[in-house]
């Protein structure tokens, strides 16, 4: 169905339900119900409790802040998704201890995430504590073809159990619909295989208690799962939401949606929503310079992300914002933020679409870092290099000609932070154009164009003076 034909709620409309009245309304709680002491932590300066949400089909009351699990950090301290080095066990617990310790109960994974290796990692850090301190969310990952019958698709959900070392899952995903070929993959992946009805037997047996699907891509995948809901019955739905993508996601790329689209027609239906990329890969918490100097000029004490949870917990139909936190200070801001949630202001929301407006004035390359295009088959850095690149012309290093003003200097910056952000042998101008990476991203990028371009970009700037 077209976007256009659908009632859009209005700022003003939207502002309203944000006052104290509204968010109760909707089942928002600013104590720990027993989830958590939540006592102020003056070290990482904490204070106040965590704020929840309540869902209404499960009555579960969800910490506002949930862990996305798909960064964990790895022993040489990057993130897990990134290269081929193990889980950090021993971080990963320290952080699940601390999370939980300060009010979050929602760790969001998937037997895609850090190369296959997240939901065991999950379940041994989680497996520590009572099970009844934690909701566990997990997906149906059955992107490969090989994956697409019923006994592969129903094994990877039964080896979830395994590895998560749980004998039931709180929240259950049918992963990434919309990608690759929207309907007709859809189709294979979920329907004629009969998996949507396994696990809705399973839903049935209790073995999955809330029941829902993750969003990309093509929109008439959605509209159909939400015209089946008065017969499925959908306990949740998460989908990418953050000020950017608010009103301009399909400006930036055709085949994606406007989060205002989505959000609204799920709060028709009174369906609770899970964010995912509340800072769109984190181009929300790392900011042109200008952007910067607007954010901190309005807010001195708060970063640049906080702006952006603030903006994805304001909405009183959002069970929880998912955060892939790497590093305790990561956790520690996020927590600081939803440890009560502060709501959007009418003026602060006004605010934040001025800052999208203007960020829509940068030409950038819609990467949300998510890596669904890699691993490369010939060892290319795909987000690296985009995001490169969305970062040089973000601080205004893309020099276009010899003769514009600070030529030589924007030249320079770009090639040594180039070469010092990629491996030469992993950089643009390996690509082939074998086009494998394209059908896995969610944003629809054309990968080896953006590749042949950005190559052909760099070797103007090495060739000239």
């Amino acid at each position: 169905m077209e976007q256009k034909d659908k009632k859009q709620i209005s700022r003003r409309d939207f502002l309203r339900t944000m006052g104290t009245a509204g968010l109760a309304a909707a089942g928002v709680t600013a104590c720990a119900d027993g989830t958590s002491s939540g006592d102020r932590d003056t070290a990482s300066g904490q204070q106040g409790t965590m704020t929840y949400r309540t869902n209404p089909s499960s009555g579960d009351k969800v910490s506002l802040l949930g862990y996305g699990c798909m960064r964990w950090p790895s022993v040489g301290g990057r993130s897990a998704r990134e290269g081929n080095e193990e889980i950090d066990q021993e971080m990963v617990n320290a952080l699940v201890d601390y999370a939980i310790a300060h009010g979050v109960n929602y760790f969001d994974t998937s037997p895609a995430y850090c190369q296959g290796k997240s939901e065991h990692a999950t379940g041994i850090a989680l497996s520590r504590h009572p099970r009844e301190k934690y909701f566990i969310a997990t997906k149906m990952s059955n992107f490969a073809p090989s994956t697409w019958s019923h006994e592969a698709s129903a094994g990877i959900y039964r080896n979830s159990l395994k590895e998560l070392q749980v004998d039931y899952l709180d929240y259950m995903l049918l992963h990434g619909i919309g990608m690759g070929n929207g309907m007709e993959e859809f189709k294979a992946r979920f329907l004629d295989n009969g998996i949507l009805d396994f696990l809705l037997e399973e839903r049935g047996a209790g073995r999955i208690r809330n029941l829902g699907f993750s969003y990309h891509g093509d929109v008439r995948v959605f509209d159909y799962l939400l015209s089946r809901h008065s017969e499925i019955r959908w306990d949740f739905v998460q989908i990418q939401m953050n000020y950017l993508d608010w009103e301009y996601a399909k400006q930036i790329n055709p085949r994606n949606t406007d989060a205002e689209y989505l959000y609204n027609e799920l709060a028709s239906r009174n369906i609770p929503v899970v964010i995912m990329e509340p800072l769109l890969g984190g181009r929300l918490s790392n900011v042109p310079d200008n952007i910067f100097t607007m954010l901190k000029r309005r807010e001195p004490g708060s970063s640049a992300a906080s702006w952006a949870f603030r903006f994805a917990g304001s909405f009183p139909g959002v069970l929880t914002v998912l955060s892939g936190m790497t590093r305790m200070e990561h956790l520690q801001d996020n927590l600081k933020t939803y440890s009560p949630l502060d709501p959007l202001t009418e003026e602060e929301f006004s605010f934040l679409q001025e800052i999208a407006a203007r960020m829509m004035q940068f030409d950038t390359i819609p990467c949300n870092d998510c890596k669904y295009c890699m691993p490369c088959p010939y060892g290319i850095d795909i987000p690296a290099i985009l995001l490169h690149y969305n970062k040089c012309l973000n601080e205004g290093n893309t020099p276009s000609s010899p003769a514009q003003e600070g030529y030589r200097k924007a030249r320079r910056a770009y090639l040594v932070s180039y070469d010092r952000s990629v491996p030469k042998l992993r950089q643009a101008d390996h690509c082939i154009g074998c086009g494998q990476c394209s059908p896995h991203c969610p944003q629809r990028i054309n990968i080896p164009g953006e590749m042949q371009r950005i190559s052909r970009y760099a070797e103007k700037l090495r060739t000239s003076e």
